[in-house]
Parts: C-alpha cells; sequence; structure tokens
C-alpha cells in the first residue's frame, strides 16, 4: 500500500497537469477569437477597402487616364486642324 500512496499522488498531480493544459489552451482559443474580433471591429471602423476592390478601382483609374490622354490627342489634332483652316467649326462633332 505504500506504493500506491506516492504512485497515487502522481497519477493525481498528472491529471491535474493535464486538466490545467486543457483549460489554458481554451483561455488561449478564446483571446484568440476576442483579439481576432476586436481587429475585425477596429479595421471596420477605419473604412479599409478590400484588396479586390482595390484593384478593381485601380483598374477603372487606369483606363480612364488612357481615355484621358486618347481625347487629349484628339482635341490638340483638332485644334491644329482648325488653326490651319483644314477643319471648320461645323465639322468638329458635339459628342466624344
Amino acid at each position: 500500500m505504500t506504493n500506491r500512496g506516492p504512485n497515487r499522488m502522481l497519477d493525481e498531480f498528472a491529471r491535474m497537469m493535464t486538466d490545467a493544459a486543457g483549460a489554458a489552451q481554451g483561455v488561449r482559443r478564446e483571446m484568440e477569437t476576442v483579439f481576432r474580433t476586436q481587429g475585425e471591429r477596429f479595421i471596420n471602423q477605419m473604412d479599409l477597402v478590400q484588396r479586390e476592390e482595390f484593384e478593381v478601382v485601380r483598374e477603372m483609374a487606369a483606363k480612364a487616364r488612357m481615355e484621358n490622354e486618347a481625347l487629349k490627342k484628339r482635341i490638340a489634332d483638332l485644334e491644329a486642324k482648325l488653326g490651319t483652316g483644314e477643319v471648320k467649326p461645323a465639322d468638329v462633332p458635339d459628342a466624344m
């Protein structure tokens, strides 16, 4: 019976350590969830855009920039023709 006493205490201690480790993992998961939720709330309050939305707007801006450059060239060409008398104002289209 004397052998069972220390072994029983060690078994009890090992079980308490296992329970404590499980509880610590549970607390860790709960803290991760809390931090993730708070982080998402903080980011949402900052009005940040998602990467996909940013890329769409970036492509739209690049397309608008190219169209703007083409229109500038067209206007310059028309102004050059008007300056030389090749095009009359009636020949310039109303809408672009």
